[in-house]
């Protein structure tokens, strides 16, 4: 069978996309590279590249992106610490998450929660946030922002 060269891009990019979606839907979960690179049917490095001339970032950077976003949201609705909404974004070191918090929005967790304070619908339960995210003793994560050359 012969492809044109706009098939083989198309079908290079849906493979991407496979990955890329469960990194989207279980970006709170240990994620192992090679695991997510074997969705799109693609070695460890060969992914990290494609998925970088892809999307603009490194799976790492996008998963870290994704899991600052979520704790954008927690901070703004949730009634956790910030020890909590790190555990339950996928983060294994508070430093990490705050340094990597910082570098994406430009203000530590607590600031970031100060600015927010009020502006959102209620405030929801830790208690419950708790639950809905997996709750404290989730297992230790794997593939954010410790993971820089992913």
């Amino acid at each position: 069978m012969v492809t044109s060269p706009d098939e083989a891009r198309l079908a290079h990019l849906r493979r991407l996309r496979l990955a890329k979606d469960v990194m989207d839907r279980d970006w709170a979960e240990p994620l192992d590279l090679d695991a997510v690179a074997a969705h799109a049917g693609y070695s460890r490095y060969h992914f990290i590249r494609a998925f970088k001339g892809a999307y603009g970032s490194t799976p790492g950077q996008y998963l870290t992106r994704r899991r600052i976003e979520r704790a954008e949201e927690l901070l703004r609705s949730a009634n956790l610490s910030v020890t909590e909404i790190c555990s339950l974004v996928g983060f294994s070191s508070l430093g990490t998450f705050s340094t990597s918090f910082k570098k994406q929005t430009g203000l530590t967790p607590s600031a970031y929660r100060d600015q927010y304070i009020g502006r959102a619908a209620g405030v929801i339960p830790g208690c419950y946030a708790m639950l809905w995210y997996g709750g404290r003793d989730a297992p230790a994560h794997i593939g954010g922002a410790e993971d820089s050359n992913s």
